[in-house]
């Protein structure tokens, strides 16, 4: 069974020496290990760090175990935290009783040295590969409703826009007649001239053209998004074949572009895009888009939450500037205080460098936000399953988590992220060209 020395363990047991013995031997194995006393320490340590699973003594005092699994298993940001009892009970209805509560199993004291490592590690790699399974059903619906979509939406704007062009033709023929019979007509009825001016023919003759145009163009746009769909969704790719990465970055950015449009809190966000010289590139493409798609989607939610905490200029009822630090959220409810534009100089930016290395066997994608940034605490927990800095019902901790398995576990490559606080994050992709 493989071990992965990232995961996080909490023990629960109001018992020095048991927390000294399990402490040691999970120490000792590569796991990084959280503890708490009693119950009510246990579900606020659970919550704030959110271990990969939790070894709970069931008699404590306070709450005991099965209380705190109960609450656990009610709290939306712990409830699938796999929990294994530790009891020195044997009754066949206590063991039940804690399993109907949501535990994944149970192991007896005295403690077993192999046989905690045992069951640590079966239940650690069944959450893996249910995880697993249940991200490939998902990007196997996401593929198969995107490319659905973009079939059908192809079909209708192809026609649309195969009929404009003739309809621009004979738009222009018949502008052409009417001109021809308004030159050669030495006296127009008084019905023709009062329905001229009804339908301002002469600034219908000019915007006519114009308006074929604006539609021509948004049907180009309309097949664009749907090209980048299917780029995007990889639906026919699923093995490993030669792509060039850019258009899968590019893709991303276009269902991402109504995310990067500016706002009534903040202005549009400024991709900067470096792409360099690169070769086509062995690689799962559907995959890839999926961690394009997570990194820039969290770029974005990072200068969202900045934007949020940056102090603005308020003016107050006397008429003088005040300059608030408190966030915006909080300034706008404030009722003595009239929000004024942003006068705080920042410039959301995502900035997307891509190239070869030196020795041109990988290639390097960068990508840097200009955001909230992140606590060092955060950047060694960011590529956990289901470790989360966002509220509940807004992030599942498995986005980031999922990217660092493609990269690094399907295409043999190399995940990074350098952060400082309030100044940004760069995540940095090294992929093997074969």
């Amino acid at each position: 069974m493989i071990n992965y020395q990232k995961d996080l363990i909490l023990i629960v047991d109001d018992i020095p020496n048991n927390l000294k013995v399990l402490f040691d031997i999970l120490n000792n194995s590569g796991f990084k290990v959280s503890i708490a006393k009693n119950g009510e320490s246990a579900l606020e340590k659970a919550q704030e760090t959110l271990p990969n699973l939790i070894l709970l003594d069931v008699m404590m005092p306070g709450i005991d175990g099965f209380e705190t699994c109960h609450r656990l298993k009610n709290n939306q940001k712990t409830k699938d935290i796999p929990v294994i009892f530790m009891t020195a009970i044997s009754e066949t209805v206590e063991k039940v009783k804690g399993l109907h509560l949501g535990a994944v199993d149970y192991i007896t004291k005295p403690i077993e040295y192999e046989e905690v490592l045992a069951r640590i590690n079966v239940h650690l790699e069944l959450r893996r590969m249910q995880l697993k399974l249940v991200q490939e059903e998902k990007m196997s619906s996401l593929g198969q409703l995107v490319a659905g979509i973009a079939h059908e939406i192809n079909n209708p704007v192809n026609f649309i826009y195969g009929n404009l062009i003739h309809a621009q033709n004979y738009i222009e023929n018949l502008l052409q007649l009417l001109k021809l019979y308004e030159v050669n007509t030495l006296d127009t009825s008084q019905t023709i001239q009062d329905f001229s001016k009804l339908i301002e023919l002469d600034y219908l003759k000019e915007d006519l053209p114009k308006l074929l145009s604006s539609m021509r163009v948004g049907s180009e746009r309309i097949q664009e998004i749907v090209r980048s769909l299917r780029i995007f969704s990889r639906l026919d790719e699923a093995e490993i074949k030669e792509v060039d990465l850019h258009l899968g970055i590019d893709s991303t950015l276009m269902i991402l572009h109504s995310r990067l449009r500016a706002t009534h809190e903040r202005p549009a966000i400024e991709v900067i895009k470096e792409y360099g010289e690169l070769v086509s590139i062995e690689c799962y493409a559907g995959q890839l888009n999926q961690v394009f798609m997570n990194i820039l989607s969290n770029a974005i939610d990072a200068i969202d939450e900045k934007i949020n905490n940056l102090p603005v200029l308020k003016l107050d009822k006397s008429g003088g500037d005040k300059l608030m630090s408190s966030s915006l959220s909080t300034q706008l409810s404030t009722p003595d205080l009239i929000l004024s534009k942003f006068e705080i100089k920042f410039t959301p930016q995502i900035k997307i460098c891509t190239k070869l290395t030196e020795d041109k066997k990988l290639i390097l994608i960068q990508i840097t936000d200009n955001g909230i940034g992140m606590t060092r605490e955060i950047q060694q927990r960011i590529f956990e399953q289901f470790f989360t800095t966002k509220d509940v019902g807004k992030g599942t901790g498995l986005g980031l988590a999922i990217a660092h398995q493609i990269i690094v576990e399907k295409h043999r490559g190399t995940l990074e992220v350098k952060s400082v606080p309030g100044h940004g994050s760069q995540f940095t992709i090294t992929i093997p060209i074969y």
